[in-house]
């Protein structure tokens, strides 16, 4: 068995479901053999330590009582500072993290990136496929390229200009992991506005068209031992008339998604499901998917299925979904450390820099003269 960090919190607007995600799953550890220690990243970018017994209510001011700050490093993985002013920081020895993390920086690609470079084995999608699932404009382009059904997506911008099809419009943050931050608005214009006004798109914006026939279809997908899809589910947005599936709708209820109203497994018809399972798994190819993904559909129960985005790290990474056959939390966590030993996210090659190209360049005096 390992030694496992679990990593939760975050620079990220879903900072706090991302603790939920963690303290279910240090708990749900807790019952394996494995040895488990809680990393809480902080909103300012800080690493802590903090014990496993902790509840969620602990963190709503920040960082817990009790908490021991822990350090990240490139040559020695996660480590913690002595206990005196001259002793020297001891390396926590963690084999692998479990990635609990929404949207932000530990969804985007940017600490899994860290990672590889550490030598860290992790769970979860690695840089490369987390950057391209957290770009909405860039999984939109992928899905088009390989003729899986999406609504249209475009820039949001004065440059580009209009998106060319109609409104209403859904505007949503591009690089966003969650409900947060997404306007519905009537014109172009008032698209365009939302850009300085909504602190959420600040790092770009996508325009799409707004569907109300269109509801809410769900999916996990997991990529190990073997690709494993889950039940299809069909989330219930909240009784006061909103728009889309909102923050509030996936979250208020204080225990991740495992509380969020739902009908499970969803009704409808056999060849609509058939599918949406088939084109869940050309997503989960050509992303690809590694670890315990979402994703997210929209549909008029009928014939129109459209993907509309990824989640690589679901919130309470996706458990409540595996139930035909149901599959249990500790045996999903299980699945996935094993992978993070076995499946590797980072293969640099050196092939091709034989030193050739330098033998023959000449002096650099006489490249620049």
């Amino acid at each position: 068995m390992a030694k496992v960090g679990v990593l939760f919190g975050g620079v990220s607007p879903e900072h706090d479901i991302s603790i939920l995600t963690g303290l279910q799953a240090v708990r749900a550890l807790a019952n394996t053999d494995h040895q488990v220690l809680a990393i809480y990243w902080s909103k300012n970018g800080e690493f802590f330590q903090t014990e496993s017994s902790l509840e969620a209510r602990d963190f709503s001011n920040g960082v817990p009582a009790g908490a021991r700050r822990i350090s990240l490093n490139l040559d020695s993985g996660f480590v913690a500072s002595g206990g005196g002013r001259f002793s020297k920081p001891r390396e926590l020895d963690i084999e692998v993290v479990l990635v609990c993390l929404h949207g932000g920086a530990g969804e985007d690609g940017s600490i899994q990136a860290l990672f590889d470079l550490a030598g860290i084995a992790y769970t979860g999608p690695g840089s490369q496929s987390a950057a391209i699932g957290m770009d909405k404009l860039a999984f939109g382009g992928l899905l088009s390229s390989h003729h899986i059904p999406t609504l249209p997506r475009r820039l949001l911008s004065k440059v580009v200009g209009h998106p060319g099809f109609d409104g209403p419009y859904i505007v949503k943050p591009r690089y966003g992991g969650s409900s947060i931050g997404i306007d519905i608005v009537s014109d172009f214009d008032t698209a365009l506005a939302r850009l300085k006004a909504n602190i959420h798109l600040r790092q770009g914006a996508v325009i799409e068209p707004y569907r109300p026939d269109l509801f809410d279809l769900q999916v996990a997908l997991r990529s190990y031992p073997a690709i494993e899809l889950s039940a299809i589910e069909k989330p219930v947005r909240s009784e006061n008339g909103s728009e889309i599936l909102s923050y509030v709708d996936k979250y208020v209820a204080g225990e991740g998604m495992v509380a969020a109203p739902r009908e499970l497994p969803a009704q409808i018809p056999d060849a609509l499901a058939e599918s949406l399972m088939s084109y869940a798994r050309v997503v989960g190819e050509v992303l690809p998917l590694r670890g315990l993904a979402r994703i997210d559909f929209l549909s008029d129960g009928v014939e129109e299925l459209y993907v509309n985005e990824v989640n690589t790290i679901p919130g309470s990474l996706s458990k409540y979904l595996f139930i035909s056959p149901p599959v249990a939390f500790e045996k999903l966590l299980d699945d996935l450390i094993e992978e993070a030993f076995k499946v590797r996210t980072y293969m640099p090659t050196i092939v091709g820099a034989d030193g050739s190209a330098l033998s023959s360049a000449g002096t650099i005096a006489a490249k620049l003269a």
